[in-house]
């Protein structure tokens, strides 16, 4: 019973934990870690460090060869440094606590900075909050909860505070799971603050396509090509494409807001750019396709049928040439349920005040790096995370709350301490 009470105060104690968690939160959103470019890692990195040295972590820091990364726009910039971070427990069993520390880049439309904790209200905002350093944070507070009150912890936790998860050719966890440089299970927190039983997920490309034509003045266009009109019947064509990927549909169950509606592949122009001014023809434009594909489709299928849309819809242009080349993939996640999902979900029950028949099996068209672990042969992958459909997660004003925040520390806590028993009940 004395035990037992350890871990109600130190579940209870993250609470009160409010003063370190801001102001944790408030270092790690100002490390620019924003992929692309991705140049912060170095800085991340060392901002890490200094919050685990006191707590007894060890580390070891892996950066990812350059021929991996390097993506031939010149996106990618920087050391591609991951740092795993361990904290003896004498367990048996490690447990990976995975986050990917990039963030997308801040882009428009905010009302506050976005590399700056910013509160109103309930809400902590800042890029990243949500997505995912504030996941981090609430990490961190577990593990001084249960330092604090010497509690035994069941499993060995081991952060991987990993890389280019945004985008990018090769995302660290990628490379830390081919090297086999960690054991056990993986937790993820690149989930949301949801009942959950995550099915798994999509695998996406970006993949960047450039029309080269010739500048020449628009009013007089002698041996001019315009790359931007040139590329009418690419559009056209990836246009066609679209509809015919989005009537693919997946076996994976659809989230709860599709309202039946099963899951579908998809196809998305996401960036067009080319021209300076009105009086020259664009000797260049490029263009970023997006495809998301279901477990059940082969990326080499998908791969063929989308270069071949390219250089078939190309085949009678002016311009001079039409490049198209990878600059991101991930790969899709299938069925990653295991032996510790109840624990998992007994967890978020007490931290989130989840009941048992709230949680449902459902997957997305959404992409996570998790992927290239389970083809590295770690099948099993837990998911929570911070996310909600409402804290504008990639988009302007991101934010969390610290409701969530204590929650997911909870969460946490609960499956890290050996004297957690979802059998039993506990309240707070």
């Amino acid at each position: 019973m004395h035990v037992k009470s350890h871990f109600k105060q130190a579940l209870a104690a993250i609470s009160g934990d409010s003063t370190a968690i801001l102001q944790d939160l408030r270092q790690m959103l100002a490390v620019d870690t924003s992929f692309p470019p991705g140049n912060g890692y170095g800085a991340f990195a060392n901002l890490m460090e200094s919050l685990l040295t006191p707590m007894g972590f060890t580390f070891q820091r892996v950066s990812v060869p350059e021929s991996l990364w390097h993506s031939p726009d010149g996106s990618a910039v920087g050391e591609r440094i991951n740092l795993l971070a361990t904290l003896p427990a004498d367990a048996a069993e490690n447990c990976n606590l995975y986050f990917h520390v990039d963030t997308v880049p801040p882009g428009d439309g905010w009302h506050y900075p976005p590399l700056v904790l910013s509160q109103t209200g309930e809400r902590l905002i800042g890029r990243g909050s949500a997505d995912m350093k504030g996941t981090i944070v609430a990490a961190l507070a577990a593990l001084r909860a249960a330092q604090r009150y010497k509690l035994k912890l069941r499993f060995n936790p081991v952060l991987l505070l990993c890389t280019d998860e945004e985008g990018g050719l090769y995302p660290g966890i990628r490379y830390l799971a081919e090297q086999q440089l960690f054991q056990g299970h993986m937790l993820s927190f690149n989930g949301g603050a949801v009942p959950r039983i995550w099915a798994g997920c999509f695998g996406s490309l970006d993949v960047k396509i450039r029309v080269t034509g010739r500048a020449a003045h628009s009013g007089d266009p002698v041996d001019g090509i315009n790359a931007i009109e040139e590329s009418q019947s690419l559009m056209q064509a990836l246009m066609a494409l679209k509809q015919r990927v989005e009537k693919r549909t997946s076996a994976m169950p659809s989230p709860p807001h599709f309202a039946g509606k099963p899951l579908t592949s998809r196809l998305t122009l996401a960036m067009a750019q080319g021209g300076s001014k009105g009086s020259t023809l664009p000797a260049c434009f490029d263009l970023l396709v997006n495809r998301r594909y279901a477990p059940e489709e082969h990326f080499d299928d998908v791969w063929q049928e989308l270069t071949d849309c390219i250089t078939q819809s190309m085949s009678s242009s002016a311009a001079l040439s039409t490049e198209h080349y990878l600059i991101g993939h991930l790969a899709p996640v299938s069925d990653p349920t295991g032996p510790h999902w109840p624990r998992w979900q007994h967890a978020l029950s007490l931290g989130f005040g989840f009941h048992t028949d709230d949680f449902a099996a459902w997957g997305s068209s959404t992409s996570s790096d998790m992927g290239w672990v389970q083809q590295a042969g770690i099948q099993e992958i837990l998911l929570g995370g911070l996310a909600r459909p409402d804290n504008h997660i990639h988009a302007a004003d991101e934010y969390t709350t610290m409701q969530d925040l204590v929650a997911l520390s909870q969460s946490i806590l609960a499956y890290l301490a050996d004297d957690f028993s979802p059998t039993q009940g506990i309240s707070l």
